[in-house]
């Protein structure tokens, strides 16, 4: 488990942690099921993603981007008002609740690597993650380790750190995203669910690139071609090329994370 210092300088803060609480899935899956189609938005950021990423809130801020996390007082919307399942599904949450959103990613959908800056210090908001579909086939990526959260789990999630999701397969994955304000009972929360936290795994790209460094090493002149590209952006379009091409599916997160690595290294 990664208790580093992250680069706002704070301690402690564990990269993400599984609670130790019962959340009454059954419900929330049920209220999930009600939800009117018309009512899911597209995610506002869009250069962030490739496919479907959409959301619906049910408590945010006062703001015109329903979906944002938001810094004004936490308003419930229509469908947490007109359906008191989700209320009773997260009963036993403890917290201070800013936002509560649906997030939905699409089969064959991806989140770029990015960092969420506004989670950033010890007075920032804190996010929980409750899966409602969670299918085998995604990878929720936190630096470069799989998060391996399961429908009806809740998880603190520190997403200040670098972070991004992977849909594998057909079926989409919907998690109830929650932000709340920090506090004790939530460290506590934290602190008790480290012990029977799932390890982290390999993300299916991650494992991809692993391959495809191996057959690298094998073609030593290759490998050279490829470092004496000086743009990044090629160098990382050249080797998902070569990777295609031996049926390595990975994306331009993995060979940046190798340049970082690299970059470290060397000084």
């Amino acid at each position: 488990m990664d208790y580093g210092v992250s680069q706002d300088g704070l301690c402690g803060r564990p990269a993400f942690s599984r609670l130790p609480l019962m959340i009454e899935v059954d419900p929330l899956r049920a209220a999930l099921a009600d939800i009117d189609e018309a009512l899911w938005q597209a995610h506002f950021n869009r250069d962030y993603y490739q496919g479907d990423w959409s959301g619906v809130a049910l408590i945010a801020p006062d703001s015109q981007v329903a979906l944002a996390h938001g810094d004004g007082p936490p308003i419930k919307r229509q469908p947490w008002l007109d359906d008191p399942r989700w209320e009773q599904g997260l009963r036993g949450l403890e917290v201070e609740i800013r936002s509560v959103r649906l997030l939905r990613l699409g089969g064959a959908s991806h989140i770029r690597e990015h960092r969420d800056y506004d989670l950033g210090g010890a007075e920032a908001d804190m996010r929980l993650h409750v899966p409602l579909l969670a299918p085998e086939e995604v990878d929720f990526m936190l630096e470069d380790q799989r998060v391996p959260m399961r429908t009806g789990e809740c998880w603190f999630l520190d997403l200040y750190r670098r972070h991004s999701v992977n849909n594998h397969g057909d079926s989409p994955r919907i998690h109830l995203v929650i932000d709340c304000r920090p506090g004790p009972w939530l460290d506590g929360r934290i602190a008790d669910g480290l012990a029977s936290t799932p390890a982290a795994q390999a993300g299916r790209f991650n494992l991809a690139y692993g391959r495809f460094q191996r057959w690298l090493e094998e073609r030593p002149q290759l490998l050279q071609e490829l470092d004496a590209l000086l743009d990044p952006e090629v160098l990382i379009e050249r080797s998902l090329a070569l990777g295609r091409q031996q049926g390595l599916l990975f994306s331009p997160d993995q060979v940046r994370a190798a340049l970082r690595a690299r970059r470290q290294v060397l000084r």
